[in-house]
C-alpha cells in the first residue's frame, strides 16, 4: 500500500501496519488511520504518528519512560472496548512532543503529559486519553534533537 505525506514523502507500507483510531484524534476525528514511522536506530529517541487520511497531520510521539515518567492511567469500559483489551500488557503509552510557539532555535521540546496515547499493539487499535486530572509542565530540552 502506497501513502504519500508531507513529512515522509511518498513510503510504501505494509496494511498489516495500520493503526486505527476508531475515534480519531481529538480536533482530528476524520483522521482515523496512522502509521508510526521511527528514526533509523536501535533504540529509536522519537516516532512519527502520520496519518494516512491527511498527509499534513503527522505527530512527534516518545516513549515516557524515557524520561522517567510512569503513568497509571485508568481506562473506561469504552476505552478497553474500543482497544479491544483490558490486558496492561498489551498497551503502548506515547506522549505527543512539540516544539512550544517562539522557540526558533528549537532547543526545548513540550510534552502534552495530558494527552497521552495509548495503542493496543497487539490490535493495532489506539486512542488518545485526555487526562483532566494531571497536572505537571514537562519541557524537555535538547534532549531528543541531540540523538
Amino acid at each position: 500500500m502506497k501513502i504519500h505525506s508531507t513529512r515522509f514523502g511518498t513510503q510504501e507500507i505494509d496494511p498489516d501496519s495500520v493503526l486505527t483510531f476508531p475515534r480519531g484524534m481529538p480536533g482530528l476525528e476524520d483522521c482515523t488511520r496512522f502509521k508510526l514511522f521511527h528514526e533509523d536506530s536501535a533504540q529509536p529517541a522519537v516516532h512519527w504518528l502520520q496519518s494516512l487520511d491527511n498527509p499534513d497531520v503527522a505527530f512527534s510521539v516518545v516513549d515516557p519512560a524515557r524520561f522517567g515518567l510512569n503513568y497509571e492511567i485508568t481506562l473506561s469500559d469504552e476505552e478497553v472496548a474500543l482497544l479491544k483489551s483490558g490486558d496492561a500488557e498489551d498497551m503502548a503509552v506515547m506522549l505527543i512532543v512539540y516544539t512550544p510557539a517562539g522557540d526558533a532555535g528549537g532547543a526545548n521540546v513540550s510534552a502534552n503529559i495530558n494527552g497521552p496515547v495509548i495503542l493496543n499493539v497487539n490490535t493495532r487499535m489506539g486512542l488518545q486519553k485526555v487526562l483532566v486530572e494531571a497536572k505537571a509542565e514537562l519541557t524537555i530540552k535538547s534532549v531528543i534533537s541531540n540523538q
